[in-house]
């Protein structure tokens, strides 16, 4: 296993991203934290580690600066957040040797399963699955859902109420493979003995079902 910290720049700014990509990687997956998290979630952190036992590598990406998280209306910045995944995503595979000839996928979390939606409706075909955790996939807003192209899986707590009727709405707005997977009882951060567990499983076999080298 490799492991690089990667500083992306963006605009005026710079980014940071944990890269870890295990010999022989199938494919990397991006990760997008969702509001008040970051590259140091331990709940995407158990995820990557998952990911990895089954081939694919993975970054941990923050997306905003320290700074920019402190301000509520940022961290909701959808087309911010896109922007910044997609010049990343560019970045991996331009400016980084050991990435740059896998295949990209996205991981998202709360308002950056947002952001990943919006990206893979931009890349199209370039992007070969999105998994959700307890995602804001109805933030991607109508008209991206309906272009995303990538294989997509929305994981949503059996508890977590609001989120998953959210999540229903959109998942009907995607015209992709699609598919809507609840937790049993699991409430928005899957805190519950097993939830955790049972996101990471899942995530690992779609990206790996998926990849297409």
């Amino acid at each position: 296993m490799s492991q690089e910290l990667l500083r992306i720049p963006v605009d005026d700014v710079h980014i940071e991203g944990l890269l870890d990509l295990p010999a022989d990687a199938r494919g990397l997956v991006l990760f997008a934290h969702g509001s008040d998290s970051s590259r140091h979630s331990p709940r995407n952190s158990h995820v990557a580690r998952a990911l990895h036992t089954q081939g694919s590598g993975t970054l941990l990406l923050d997306l905003l600066t320290l700074g920019e998280e402190l301000d509520y209306r940022t961290r909701f910045d959808i087309p911010l957040l896109t922007h910044r995944l997609l010049v990343a995503t560019r970045f991996v595979r331009l400016h980084t040797p050991a990435s740059r000839h896998l295949p990209i996928a996205f991981f998202g979390a709360s308002t950056g399963a947002a952001a990943a939606l919006q990206a893979a409706a931009a890349l199209g075909e370039d992007v070969q699955a999105v998994v959700s955790r307890g995602g804001r996939a109805d933030l991607a807003g109508p008209h991206a859902l309906a272009k995303v192209r990538a294989p997509t899986l929305l994981l949503v707590g059996g508890a977590d109420g609001e989120i998953l009727q959210l999540n229903r709405e959109a998942c009907a707005k995607l015209s992709c493979e699609k598919k809507l997977s609840v937790i049993p009882d699991a409430t928005h951060l899957f805190e519950e003995p097993g939830a955790l567990e049972d996101v990471a499983r899942q995530a690992a076999a779609w990206f790996a079902r998926h990849w297409t080298c």
